[in-house]
Parts: C-alpha cells; sequence; structure tokens
C-alpha cells in the first residue's frame, strides 16, 4: 500500500518513512503544504499521514482542499498543537484521526491502520493463497500449521497479489503499487522477493505468467 507522508520535520519523516517501509509500505514524502497537495492531487494513496504546522501551506489548508474535490482518502492529522480546539479544527476540516506530538509509533501504527481498513470497508482481514493463510490485522502468516516469518515487503507483496484471485498482476503494478516513487526499484528487485516467498511458503504458492507478471496460486 502506498502512504502519503507530508512532514516538514525532516528526522521525523526520515524516522516515519523507514518505519513504515520495515512494515511493507511504499511511502511517498513532501516536507511541504503545497507538494504535499500536489502528490496527494497527482496519486492514490491508501491514506496520508499529514503535519499541521507546515511552511507554504499549513495543514488544514491541505486537507480541507482534498475534501473540497471529493478526495476521501483517509487522512492522519500530526501536530505538535495541544489542546481541543485544534483538534477539532483538524477533524472540521476533513481529518479522520488526530495525534498530537510527540506520539508512540506503534500508537501511530494503529491508527492508520485502522483508517486504512475503514477506508477500504471491503477489504477482508485474512486472506488465503491454497494453503498459506495471510492475517492482515497482524501481519502474520502461516502455511498449513506453521508461522512463515516474512519481511514487510513480502508480506506486501503477497497479500497484493491474494486480494486478486485469478489476475495476473505485472510487475510494473506492483513496483507502482509496493515501492515508493523514489526508491531505486527495478523489475528485478520484484523477482527477488518472488524467489524469497518461493522459498519460503513453496515455489507453488506464486505462478508464473511469462511476458504478462505473477499469479496467486489457488492450489498451493
Amino acid at each position: 500500500m502506498r502512504i502519503l507522508l507530508v512532514e516538514d520535520e525532516r528526522r521525523l519523516a526520515a524516522s516515519l518513512r523507514a518505519g513504515l517501509t520495515a512494515e511493507g509500505y511504499a511511502v511517498d514524502a513532501a516536507h511541504n503544504g503545497r507538494d504535499g497537495l500536489w502528490l496527494a492531487s497527482e496519486h492514490r494513496y491508501a491514506a496520508v499521514i499529514l503535519d499541521v504546522m507546515l511552511p507554504g501551506l499549513n495543514g488544514y489548508r491541505v486537507c480541507q482542499r482534498l475534501r473540497a474535490v471529493g478526495d476521501a482518502t483517509p487522512i492522519l492529522m500530526l501536530t505538535a498543537k495541544d489542546g481541543e480546539d485544534d483538534e477539532i479544527e483538524a477533524l472540521d476540516t476533513g481529518a479522520d484521526d488526530f495525534l498530537t506530538k510527540p506520539f508512540s509509533y506503534p500508537v501511530l501504527l494503529s491508527r492508520l491502520r485502522a483508517l486504512i481498513r475503514r477506508g477500504g470497508s471491503s477489504r477482508p482481514s485474512r486472506l488465503r493463497v491454497g494453503a498459506v493463510r495471510l492475517d492482515l490485522g497482524s501481519r502474520r502468516c502461516h502455511r498449513d500449521d506453521r508461522e512463515v516469518g516474512l519481511t514487510g515487503k513480502e508480506f506486501a507483496l503477497l497479500a497484493y497479489l491474494a486480494e486478486r484471485p485469478g489476475v495476473v498482476v505485472s510487475k510494473a503494478e506492483l513496483l507502482e503499487n509496493l515501492w515508493d516513487f523514489a526508491a531505486p526499484a527495478t523489475a528485478n528487485l520484484v523477482e527477488v522477493h518472488v524467489s524469497a516467498l518461493r522459498r519460503k511458503l513453496g515455489a507453488d504458492v506464486i505462478r508464473t505468467v511469462r511476458g504478462a507478471g505473477y499469479l496467486a496460486a489457488g492450489d498451493a
């Protein structure tokens, strides 16, 4: 899933980006309100993490403009401010949730996952690829009765395929949806992750459709 992070504190942005990337998210970052608004308008995101105190255009205005054009992407607003009035303004401009700095990263991650689930309410919480089971809430993977440890990107890739049963997914689509735009990602990187999944879960879990892409096997 692709996340947009709009945060002008670069050290915090780098830390959040690293943590979310480790969880398997593709993260695009902007450090001012105008760039954040442009990215949010040009691309589809599963959620936006939006700081309030931004140069150029503050987070309230970014959120307000997105909602004014019908963009319903879930927005988690971050602010160093504290107080009921600030929370009310964030929610009144269209934010879905509000987190005051300093915050706990596990709490941010939990809030983000909840927003994504609500934003895609038809998305199942558990997926199957033959004998392989994925729990999207706990991000745990089992084959038969054995738990298998996956990296964040491996989990995200397998979940993306599992959510599209019977659909051949190209390497280009996987790169577009699972890696951020700034990453030096190539088709070879997709192949590396698919190979790792096959080693861990069995060669029958993901089928290669030559010249087209990959398909989650229905009878793994």
